[in-house]
């Protein structure tokens, strides 16, 4: 692991980081596991921080192209308008203002699609001053290409970058990149913070001791 050090830049995954949409997530997935034949309890504890269609190919392998992209339709279709209990997590607005005051730039990597990135933040009422979704990538992740596209659009190294994450696919997603990683949901990372309001305490401490 890299001894942490404040970032040039934050690169923030969407779902379960910045956006709780935890609720939402589990109702589409409850529904088209059912649909498709599956019991949800198997589904459920592997589709976090995966692409759809990955986590479609691994449950549905039998199915064809044309299939998988159907089953991959209707899925996002009852994303798109479920965004009822959509919120922003624990102490995210509070990093974000933190963020701001230090001028410190940051993005949006996302396994979602660019409809349902938009959806989700707006309704969490988050703006991301740069959004990179699967639609902007040709591998989602655990593949760095998205933090890495993500940092040079920011103009900022990706090695200066802080990639904040809640699922192992992500974290290896911004190990790969070159990233230091902060970790949630008692994951392991650079660093590991219970939410993103003790990410900004260890932020704004950081710049006081002139880190």
């Amino acid at each position: 692991m890299r001894s942490y050090s404040n970032p040039a830049a934050v690169l923030f995954d969407m779902d379960g980081t910045l956006v709780d949409s935890d609720g939402a997530v589990e109702r589409a997935w409850t529904a088209w596991a059912v649909r498709y034949g599956l019991e949800p309890a198997a589904v459920l504890p592997h589709i976090h921080g995966n692409p759809a269609a990955t986590s479609i190919a691994r449950f549905r392998p039998d199915l064809d192209a044309g299939a998988a992209r159907e089953a991959a339709v209707w899925l996002a279709e009852h994303e798109y308008t479920d965004l009822a209990d959509v919120v922003p997590t624990e102490g995210a607005l509070r990093l974000l203002a933190a963020l701001e005051r230090s001028s410190t730039p940051w993005a949006v990597v996302t396994s979602a699609d660019d409809r349902l990135a938009k959806a989700r933040l707006g309704a969490a009422g988050i703006a991301a001053p740069l959004l990179v979704t699967i639609d902007d990538v040709s591998r989602g992740k655990p593949d760095p290409e998205g933090y890495r596209k993500a940092a040079d659009a920011l103009g900022t190294g990706i090695a200066d970058c802080l990639v904040v994450e809640d699922s192992e696919p992500g974290l290896a997603a911004g190990r790969a990149a070159g990233a230091m990683t902060a970790a949630l949901r008692g994951l392991d990372g650079d660093v590991s913070v219970a939410d993103l309001g003790e990410l900004a305490d260890l932020l704004e401490l950081r710049a006081l001791d002139g880190d």
